[in-house]
């Protein structure tokens, strides 16, 4: 496994040799990355603290650059296909820097999380049924005392 130093390194290598980074090196700042990524400050300070990103620092001025985008793309892919922040860290600091977070799963890994999301949408299924069923119930015990008045 790839330390954080030259998994960093080698996203910004990546980056840079798909152009995704100018001479200058291009960077953004905290706001500029919720913005464009919809998420909370909060949410980009909670990823540094788990040190999945890293941004540059100028004072109090935290400046994100491709490499941080990057593992920003590939940690809410992976919280779209449900897997926990300490997996999605340890996917996306494996091995190579591939921007395709996908393509780090292993077969296992894919059908153990197509298990884990079946069995929440069975539980999530049933607790929906139950609501209806406790919705209905109700709505009929108002109508009934209505009728009773």
């Amino acid at each position: 496994m790839a330390s954080g130093a030259t998994l960093g390194n080698s996203i910004n290598d990546l980056a840079n040799s798909e152009g995704l980074v100018e001479a200058g090196g291009e960077e953004w700042t905290i706001g500029e990355m919720a913005s464009e990524f919809a998420v909370t400050l909060r949410t980009l300070r909670f990823y540094e603290d788990r040190k999945m990103l890293r941004p540059r620092r100028e004072g109090n001025t935290r400046l994100y650059g491709a490499g941080d985008r990057m593992r920003l793309q590939m940690i809410l892919k992976g919280k779209q296909l449900g897997f926990t922040l300490t997996e999605i860290s340890d996917l996306i600091g494996a091995q190579d820097a591939s921007d395709d977070f996908e393509q780090k799963l292993q077969p296992e890994q894919i059908v153990t999380q197509i298990d884990h999301l079946e069995r929440q949408r069975k539980d999530i299924d049933d607790a929906i049924a139950r609501l209806k069923a406790t919705h209905a119930r109700l709505i009929a015990s108002a109508v009934d005392q209505r009728m009773a008045s």
